[in-house]
C-alpha cells in the first residue's frame, strides 16, 4: 500500500484542445499554452518524417497505434496500482500486464508517499502546460516519476527529451505549489527486456528545455 500525501495547493484541471499543430491547454487565467510534449516533439518532426518514409506509412501507422495503445494501458495500470486499487489489474491484456509487472517491483522497492498523480501542471514563466504521471518520493527524495514504454532498449542520448519533460514538470510543480523537486525518474518498460531506469537531477535539464521552448516560440509565435 502506498501512502498518499494531501497537498495544501489544489492543482486545477485545465481545458485541453488537440489541433493538427499539437495540443494546447487553457489555464484558469485564460492563457493558452502549448503542451510540453508538443514543444519537445517539434524538434523531432524531421526524424519522425524520415522514419515514416523508411518503413512505409502503413507499417508506421501500425507501430504508432500499437505503441500508443500499450502506453496508455501501462499508464492506467500504474495509476490504478499506485492508487491502491485492489482490482488494479482487472481486465488487462496479458501483454500489457507483463509490461507493467516489469516496473512494478521497482516501484515497490523505491517509491512511496505520493503527492500527485496524473494531474495538470502549467508554468506562467515558461508558458507551457502538461500532465505529470507521478510526483512521489523516490528513495526518500521527492521526484517527478515518468512512465514510458518501448519496443527496444533506448540509448541515453536518445531520451534527452524525457529528461527535459520531467525537468519542466519539476519547475511547474514548484511554481504551482512552492514545493521544490530536485530529482527526476524515467522508468521504461521494454518489450522482452529488463526495464530501463534513469534517475537525474531536474535542474541539470531545465536550461535545455528553456532553449527548446524559446526556439518553439520563435518558430510558431506562442
Amino acid at each position: 500500500m502506498f501512502n498518499h500525501v494531501n497537498l495544501d495547493h489544489k492543482l486545477q484541471e485545465l481545458e485541453c484542445e488537440t489541433l493538427p499543430t499539437g495540443r494546447t491547454y487553457k489555464t484558469p487565467d485564460g492563457n493558452k499554452y502549448p503542451s510540453v510534449t508538443t514543444v519537445l516533439g517539434d524538434q523531432s518532426k524531421a526524424g519522425i518524417i524520415a522514419w515514416r518514409q523508411r518503413v512505409g506509412e502503413d507499417e508506421a501507422n501500425k507501430i504508432s497505434s500499437q505503441a500508443a495503445t500499450r502506453g496508455t494501458a501501462v499508464h492506467t495500470l500504474a495509476e490504478n496500482y499506485i492508487n491502491n486499487d485492489v482490482d488494479w489489474s482487472k481486465g488487462s491484456m496479458p501483454a500489457n500486464l507483463f509490461s507493467f509487472n516489469q516496473i512494478k517491483t521497482i516501484l515497490d522497492t523505491n517509491m512511496n508517499n505520493v503527492y500527485a498523480q496524473e494531474v495538470p501542471l502549467y508554468s506562467d514563466q515558461l508558458q507551457v502546460a502538461g500532465r505529470v504521471d507521478l510526483v512521489a518520493e523516490w528513495d526518500g527524495q521527492l521526484a517527478i516519476v515518468d512512465f514510458k514504454t518501448s519496443r527496444k532498449i533506448k540509448k541515453e542520448e536518445y531520451v534527452q527529451n524525457y529528461f527535459m519533460q520531467a525537468a519542466f514538470y519539476a519547475a511547474a510543480f514548484y511554481e504551482r505549489t512552492g514545493i521544490p523537486i530536485k530529482r527526476t525518474v524515467i522508468l521504461i518498460a521494454v518489450d522482452g527486456e529488463e526495464p530501463q531506469l534513469f534517475v537525474k537531477k531536474s535542474y541539470d535539464y531545465i536550461q535545455d528545455f528553456i532553449r527548446v521552448r524559446k526556439a518553439y516560440k520563435e518558430k510558431h509565435g506562442f
